[in-house]
């Protein structure tokens, strides 16, 4: 019998998330033969959809809006829409409500939103303006690894020098409510406190993104992007094998490339044996995030925010002021669980018609936790949303609630629950598991590494599959 390319493949992928895809794809554009492995019945990872409450409620069980996922340089490559990706916009990306029925409204237009904020509005066109305005130079310095020469380096300039700062520096240049609690609302999906530095490129980025790509959910729910993902890898050639364990790298047919969509301890459980103490050593010592405690809601009806901005947007930032957000995140730092935690809320059905019955709604809200934590925050979560959305409660028909422990069960990735697979902390949000000028290629031949614990880190973009797919052609391939 004459061996296939399905038997003897290039390369191998072990995790089908949207990086283990993404490398996959890479690599079958360049004309090599791939096989992908993944644990789950269904391949995603981070990008799956289920009915985790009610028949016809369509919840996606991690990631859910993705302003890096439509602005991916790679994903941009790709005819994803011919195997059924489409992108719905919100009619605002994102609203921070504050108490007495007020909310700062970001929108698409950097002008309209800035009028919006008030006294705030010099303020948030001199923040923001820079980097919405080079925007499409920034970009692709920041999803790439840090040590490239960047091609712009002056407006990369232009945003780094103030994205150096914390964010509660940053906020400092900020009039008004709305402004800062915007400004906060973005900054904290960093997870770390806002003292710190780098959390300002969190807000920065974010709110560029707002005014130039738009935060999209995914029509169908996110696993609609996984399936476009697969559906377009076996066009190519490739082959995705689900409900595959692989335990270690002996259990893997033989390749000439092996690319890990894994976190370093996932790394460690496959590959120790092949690795270097010195490295092993760095991936022991790589920290972890906070945990994420997170509650699907089923609704017989919209959620009812004070604030008409809350009722268009996409994504809803709960918590209040800058101070009540910076000192949320400050105390889960400290391995405390909040009594008001900032709360992320998505709610996708509100503009995609696919995700609910009709008149009904799901509704998506996580606040951080320590890491590894088994505590509900369900009652802390909905405190929350009550308190900017009174009589949220009544609206409820069925909920399903994940701790941090559990999440860590769910997928491995997850160390702790940290769905970043990695902390962001001061250069840990650059510098992603190890300081080198390749963080993909590990010190063993053949290995790399091609998840969010590489650079640029969290998010649906598939850019660190990229990169570590170019990397694993060049070395490899």
């Amino acid at each position: 019998m004459v061996a296939t390319s399905r038997d003897c493949p290039d390369a191998l992928v072990v995790g089908a998330g949207p990086n283990g895809l993404a490398a996959a794809i890479e690599l079958a554009r360049s004309g090599r033969s791939v096989r992908v492995f993944d644990s789950a019945s269904e391949p995603g990872g981070g990008t799956r959809s289920a009915e985790l409450t009610l028949p016809g409620y369509v919840h996606d069980v991690c990631s859910a809006v993705h302003p890096f996922g439509i602005a991916s340089r790679f994903f941009r490559k790709l005819p994803l829409h011919e195997h059924g990706l489409e992108w719905v916009h919100p009619d605002l990306p994102t609203a921070h409500p504050l108490d007495g029925g007020r909310a700062a409204a970001v929108g698409r237009s950097l002008h309209d939103t800035a009028e919006g904020f008030g006294e705030g509005a010099a303020s948030w066109r001199s923040v923001v303006g820079p980097t919405v305005r080079n925007w499409a130079k920034v970009l692709p310095a920041i999803t790439a690894p840090v040590l490239r020469i960047p091609h712009n380096p002056v407006a990369l300039a232009r945003f780094g020098l103030p994205a150096l700062l914390p964010a509660s520096r940053l906020v400092a240049r900020l009039r008004g409510d709305e402004a800062r609690a915007a400004f906060a609302g973005m900054a904290a999906h960093a997870a770390v406190p806002l003292e710190r530095p780098l959390t300002a490129s969190f807000g920065l980025a974010l709110a560029a993104s707002a005014h130039t790509e738009g935060w999209p959910v995914v029509r169908g729910g996110s696993g609609a992007l996984a399936s476009a993902l697969v559906s377009y890898l076996e066009s190519l050639g490739g082959v995705v094998e689900t409900d595959r364990h692989v335990a270690s790298l002996d259990d893997l047919p033989r390749a000439r490339a092996v690319l890990l969509d894994v976190s370093p301890a996932g790394l460690l459980s496959l590959a120790s044996d092949r690795l270097p103490r010195r490295y092993v050593k760095k991936l022991e010592s790589a920290p972890y995030g906070p945990g994420v405690c997170k509650v699907d809601y089923a609704l017989t009806g919209p959620v009812p925010w004070d604030a008409v901005p809350a009722r268009r947007a996409g994504t809803v930032h709960v918590g209040g002021t800058f101070e009540e957000v910076a000192t949320a995140e400050a105390e889960v730092a400290l391995g405390r669980h909040p009594e008001r935690p900032f709360v992320l809320v998505a709610q996708p059905s509100v503009f995609d018609d696919t995700r609910a019955p009709t008149g009904r709604h799901t509704l998506w809200a996580y606040c951080h936790v320590p890491n590894g934590s088994t505590v509900d925050m369900t009652g802390a979560i909905e405190a929350q949303i009550e308190r900017f959305a009174p009589g949220f409660g009544d609206l409820v028909a069925a909920r399903h609630t994940r701790t941090a422990a559990e999440y860590a069960r769910y997928n491995p990735n997850f160390v702790g629950g940290d769905i970043a697979t990695g902390s962001n902390s001061g250069l840990r949000a650059v510098f992603r598991p190890t300081v080198g000028t390749d963080p993909y290629r590990t010190p063993a031949e053949g290995i790399y590494l091609c998840s969010a614990a590489t650079p640029p880190g969290g998010g649906a973009h598939g850019m660190c599959g990229y990169w570590a797919a170019r990397s694993a052609l060049r070395h490899s391939l």
